[in-house]
């Protein structure tokens, strides 16, 4: 696949839901080195050696067109049978200690929050610098798209904040049990949240308009697992959805077009999700719920049509099936997705032993459609 400076111009035209007739490839993640340099064309070992020059030519020489998340140096924290030993990333299943304060218990969560987290959100509204942070969002925008050269367009991810349900940073147990017995505090831990958030998110739009970047941008919490929410709707509804609203606020009257990255089945929140704002979505466990076929015919606040980064699933398809089925998913994506705003790339990162022949036989689709559009 040679690279091509029309496949950023193609990626945004679909962004602003220009009606064009090829798809164009989103993110393209894979954790197996030997996969990387493989799809790079490279010589075994290389990707370890210079990551950055192998991990881009391996997204252009599958025609990606855009890249919203920088992942460079992610497969670097495994090999390529996952996780080894002496890795620093896989999580520790130990104890949660956090500035000396063992968390054991929802009680002990909210005393962390009470006397040391709430402070430090208090002080980080008081010292936010706008023009320093505006600045650093320029300059690291401006650095991912020169690494990724003319022929990729870099949007935004991971920036605009919004509340966050703590439990990577209290534990799933102490944190969610607290959520139920302490409402009071969650509310104020949103609030301070919010507050923060729409300091951060109005340079972040600042920042994005004075570059000239794409207004366009991913955003990523996991809300749900295989069965549904990990809290009620209704507790949601009452207390995080109005900090989630106002905390967006800034870059949805920029004209901001916001996705989210699904995990789990989100569908319940859905209609949540895009009266705040929110107007597409991105991954899909299809398996566990997720009606693709219904999200593609959904519409956003302003009315249009959604954006969707269809994903071929690397919880299934990929791993467990067979050239085939990747084929048939490829094709099932592109049938019934929306008309305009449609990328195709992987449900999320590819993990190291997925076969070959799948990961091949995605690629050549998604590169058919790129050049061939839906017919």
């Amino acid at each position: 696949m040679t690279t091509d400076i029309r496949h950023a111009e193609l990626a945004l035209a679909v962004l602003q839901h220009q009606p064009v007739k090829e798809i164009p490839i989103a993110l393209f993640h894979v954790m197996e080195h030997s996969i990387i340099e493989r799809l790079a064309g490279c010589r075994p070992g290389q990707y370890e050696n210079d990551p950055y020059g192998v991990y881009i030519r391996m997204l252009q020489q599958v025609g990606v067109c855009m890249v919203d998340q920088m992942l460079v140096e992610n497969p670097l924290s495994m090999g390529d049978h996952g996780y080894e030993s002496g890795s620093t990333t896989a999580r520790s299943s130990g104890p949660v200690i956090l500035d000396g304060q063992l968390i054991d218990s929802p009680e002990a969560c909210v005393a962390h929050m009470e006397t040391i987290l709430f402070g430090q959100l208090r002080r980080a509204i008081r010292d936010f610098r706008h023009e320093d942070f505006v600045q650093s969002i320029i300059n690291f925008e401006s650095q991912s798209q020169q690494l990724l050269g003319p022929t990729i367009l870099k949007t935004g991810h991971g920036q605009l904040m919004f509340p966050q349900l703590l439990y990577t940073l209290y534990g799933y147990e102490p944190f969610f049990t607290a959520y139920a017995l302490y409402p009071d505090v969650m509310d104020r831990l949103f609030s301070l949240q919010s507050d923060l958030a729409v300091l951060h998110n109005q340079a972040i739009v600042a920042a994005y308009q004075r570059a000239g970047r794409p207004l366009y941008h991913r955003l990523d919490h996991d809300m749900a697992d295989s069965r549904g929410l990990l809290v009620s709707l209704k507790s949601l509804q009452r207390s995080w959805l109005p900090h989630f609203y106002r905390s967006l606020q800034p870059a949805v009257q920029a004209g901001f077009r916001l996705v989210w990255h699904c995990d789990g089945n989100l569908m319940a929140l859905i209609p949540d999700l895009l009266a705040c704002g929110v107007n597409g979505f991105q991954g899909f466990q299809y398996e566990d719920g997720m009606d693709y076929v219904a999200i593609c015919n959904m519409k956003a606040r302003n009315g249009d049509p959604l954006l969707i980064q269809a994903g071929v699933s690397v919880t299934r398809e990929l791993p467990l099936g067979k050239p085939e089925d990747v084929k048939r998913q490829i094709d099932f994506l592109v049938e019934n997705g929306p008309e305009t705003g449609l990328f195709l790339s992987l449900s999320s990162s590819c993990t190291p032993g997925t076969p070959w022949e799948n990961i091949k036989t995605a690629v050549e689709g998604m590169q058919y459609y790129l050049q061939n559009g839906r017919g």
